[in-house]
């Protein structure tokens, strides 16, 4: 652990919250190459100064902000997804709920993740590629390891119901995005279960 990081950790976890959610909404915003360690320290009420301290850099920053993206998730999800649960659509809800509380504490998660997914500077592009490769792999495996496909339609393939869902998936985090009010975020949230149920319903053999 840097120097900095240990000043960082330092700090109440509110205030440590607050900066990330700040900075996660301005890389969020701006892409890597935009965004500026001033237009962070603005949204989180700091001085550039600060931002500086904790983090060193406006790239150690960015790594650490993927790091915490992708080791809370990852974490969240290793939490739930224990080896009795194996039906895919259950594994597919249990996820879309982790993703929905990450969201709600931190605000600026998804857009952020988003964001890194388009991230063209050569500065951190080939980085940030191969932690999207690596996390990517590490979240296949717990999706579909252990899972029981016996349930499919004979002639299903598992892994092109995977992509369907995650294509499906990342329309929904869109819309949960630019949802605006509580309310909606819920209905969406309903909804998208309902087109998971209807998915299954689909796929699966019909005495199931």
């Amino acid at each position: 652990m840097s120097m900095t990081l240990e000043n960082f950790f330092k700090l109440r976890a509110e205030k440590q919250d607050h900066i990330i959610n700040a900075a996660f909404k301005v890389f969020g915003r701006q892409g890597y190459r935009k965004a500026s360690i001033g237009d962070i320290a603005q949204e989180a009420d700091t001085t550039k100064g600060m931002i500086t301290y904790y983090f060193g850099s406006k790239k150690a920053l960015y790594f650490y902000l993927m790091s915490v993206s992708y080791t809370r998730l990852i974490q969240a999800v290793e939490d739930k997804l224990t080896p009795d649960i194996t039906d895919f659509f259950e594994k597919l809800k249990i996820v879309t709920g982790i993703q929905v509380a990450a969201l709600k504490e931190y605000p600026a998660l998804i857009s952020f993740m988003n964001s890194l997914y388009h991230e063209k500077d050569p500065e951190v592009a080939e980085d940030v590629a191969q932690g999207f490769i690596a996390e990517q792999v590490h979240y296949d495996n717990m999706l579909m390891g252990g899972t029981d496909f016996t349930q499919l339609k004979p002639g299903v393939d598992p892994q092109l119901i995977c992509k369907f869902v995650s294509w499906t998936t990342e329309g929904f985090l869109e819309e949960l995005l630019n949802a605006g009010s509580p309310d909606k975020v819920e209905a969406l949230i309903a909804d998208f279960y309902q087109c998971l149920d209807l998915t299954q319903k689909t796929f699966y053999r019909e005495n199931i």
